[in-house]
């Protein structure tokens, strides 16, 4: 058995660990860092670098396919899976050995192997025991399945559809959310013809409803189809498909099935709840300052109940262990936190939507303005249909930002900043925005909804 004490003990060497670690060590704490797999976790291995990685080669296709529209002469010849698997693996290869030297080059320390908390100051790794002043539990998530459906086969989740060795003829999809669309998307612009299936009312059903109905005129423009408001019943599979049956008898077949219901906190076995941590249904409950009920144990990314973004969980680490140091960080609400979906066409977010903003203000006391893409020269250029809304407090801050395109990921930076700084469109007009750029979309609106359009009424 081997005793090792330090400063700061963090449970876990994804996005939300590894970024307590370093910003810990920067601030002169000792740091042991705990990792059942590879640093890196779940968004660099199997999660948005990968999925991204697809989506980039995806629009490549798209862009060939195209080509002659733009008077480039180009054909599209098939998908080489095993080309763009090589080209996702380097990329997560490239990063997860430079997070590796990171960590070493800041003297922390990683414990290879799972972790379990045995105390409020300890963490036990094989026969290592841990202790630590304070303990980051950073377990992170795994994807979820519903009742009765086992993956296996040709029933996947995310983390098998991105390993893929082939492209499927035919696609269903459990779930129009963020991951479900995402894959849909590669998908189709590899080939495959897609259906996604999604209990609630609309796809990409967190997002403002404007940018939902817009998302779905793209999606059946692409041919990618869906069915909203209905219930998964069950599923079969054989040696030819996997055929889904619905609520109500529908049935479809395809080659393969993707599960995309959401992502489960990865607590069990872990010792929260026998060491006295506060739990709901497998997530560890926090204050705002991200402390449990037990002193000294904190918890950050997706075992703590909210938004499962790896940046939120980057800034969960970064802000535990300011708090630890006694900085006084800000805490940032999971409302203002950027979101993007990375399909085409894209969506990005931050802040309140409009039916959100008026139950908080008020109808009358709300303005809007939504400018349509098809005025933005850049949009023109890559013909892109979509919109940016904005949303403000009349006399007052913006307090919401809605675009649907491709490439408007891109903007939310700018836009996270104006509704963080509770900034008024009268603040943001007199800024430039380069020309001819998607960005100009931003400046049109504030000047919009400043009582100064140049572009509109």
């Amino acid at each position: 058995m081997t005793d090792v004490a330090v400063d700061l003990v963090v449970l876990g060497g994804g996005s939300g660990g590894y970024s307590a670690a370093l910003r810990a060590s920067q601030l002169g704490m000792s740091v042991a860092l705990v990792e059942k797999d590879k640093v890196g976790g779940t968004c660099l291995h199997v999660g948005c670098i990968p999925t991204k990685a697809l989506l980039h080669s995806a629009e490549i296709a798209d862009n060939v396919r195209d080509a002659a529209k733009f008077g480039v002469g180009a054909l599209l010849t098939g998908i080489d899976v095993a080309a763009v698997s090589s080209y996702r693996q380097g990329i997560i290869d490239s990063k997860f050995k430079g997070l590796q030297g990171l960590l070493k080059a800041r003297g922390i320390t990683t414990y290879d192997g799972f972790g379990t908390l045995t105390s409020a100051t300890t963490v036990q790794v094989g026969d290592t025991t841990l202790t630590g002043k304070n303990v980051v539990l950073a377990t992170g998530s795994y994807a979820k399945t519903l009742p009765g459906l086992d993956i296996g086969g040709r029933i996947l989740t995310s983390e098998q559809a991105i390993t893929l060795d082939y492209v499927p003829t035919s696609a269903i999809v459990l779930g129009g959310g963020v991951i479900g669309v995402e894959l849909a998307s590669v998908w189709r612009s590899w080939g495959t013809e897609v259906t996604i299936i999604e209990g609630l009312d609309r796809l990409v059903p967190n997002e403002d409803e404007s940018v939902s109905k817009q998302f779905e005129r793209a999606y059946r423009k692409r041919g990618i189809e869906f069915s909203t408001g209905v219930r998964f019943e069950s599923a079969t599979q054989d040696a030819k498909g996997v055929t889904v049956t619905l609520e109500g008898g529908v049935t479809h077949t395809a080659d393969v099935l993707l599960v995309a219901v959401g992502r489960g906190a990865m607590t069990a076995n872990c010792g929260f709840e026998d060491v006295g941590v506060t739990m709901d249904r497998g997530y560890v409950l926090t204050d705002e300052r991200l402390r449990t009920n037990i002193p000294g144990v904190y918890a950050v990314g997706d075992i703590v109940p909210g938004l499962q973004l790896a940046h939120r969980g980057y800034q969960h680490g970064i802000f535990v262990a300011e708090d630890i140091a006694g900085l006084n960080p800000t805490v940032i609400s999971d409302l203002n936190i950027p979101k993007v979906t990375y399909s085409e066409p894209e969506i990005a977010s931050v802040g309140l939507s409009e039916t959100k903003a008026k139950e908080q203000y008020g109808d009358s006391a709300i303005a809007i303005y939504d400018y349509n893409l098809a005025g933005n020269g850049k949009s023109s250029i890559l013909e892109t249909a979509g919109s940016i809304k904005v949303i403000r407090v009349v006399d007052g801050p913006v307090v919401g930002i809605h675009m649907i395109g491709s490439r408007v990921g891109e903007l939310i930076g700018e836009a996270q900043m104006i509704v963080n700084w509770e900034a008024h469109p009268e603040d943001v007009a007199p800024h430039l925005h380069a020309h001819p750029t998607q960005n100009e979309a931003l400046g049109e609106a504030f000047l919009a909804l400043a009582g100064k359009p140049l572009h509109g009424m």
